[in-house]
């Protein structure tokens, strides 16, 4: 999956507005407009579309988490870390964090999607990449997780005022 892919993914599932998503970019520290927004959530072959850095990806996903969850204490007097490479496994773990989601919650995500997966297997995807059980996350484990989401947020129609 492409980032761009897991940008627009996300903000569909969680139903976030371009203001909102202009406000957790700066939560992040990065400063990001509505006219490049545009421009992330664009199919690969329409004219304006840009690509979706891992700098930008882990930018969303930090405001993400300060948005839903607060900011840390003393966290803007840190230096921002180097972006680093994101994969599918460090998205998985900043959208679980975000949406303060437990093993249970994941596991009927992945149900919905009609992607069913075992505690084990899903405990094998946070484990340090150096731990012999550790698991790859995929693209298709990573996109059965968005829709997920997605069913469970917008679909279902249990998506709720305070997601926003």
């Amino acid at each position: 999956m492409t980032n761009n892919d897991v940008f627009r993914r996300l903000r569909y599932a969680i139903n976030i507005n371009n203001q909102t998503v202009v406000e957790i970019f700066r939560l992040s520290g990065l400063k990001i407009g509505q006219s490049d927004i545009t421009a992330l959530v664009k199919k690969e072959d329409e004219e304006g579309f840009q690509e979706c850095s891992d700098l930008v990806l882990e930018g969303f996903l930090d405001g993400l988490i300060a948005y839903k969850r607060g900011k840390r204490e003393g966290e803007a007097d840190q230096a921002k870390k180097p972006a680093t490479h994101l994969n599918n496994n460090d998205i998985l773990k900043k959208i679980r964090i975000a949406l303060e989601l437990k093993e249970e919650e994941m596991l009927a995500l992945f149900k919905l999607a009609q992607f069913p997966m075992s505690k084990s297997e899903l405990t094998a995807l946070f484990r340090a990449r150096t731990q012999e059980n550790y698991k790859e996350c995929g693209d298709q484990l990573l996109r059965n997780f968005l829709k997920g989401l997605t069913v469970r947020y917008r679909e279902e129609g249990a998506a709720k005022s305070d997601w926003c």
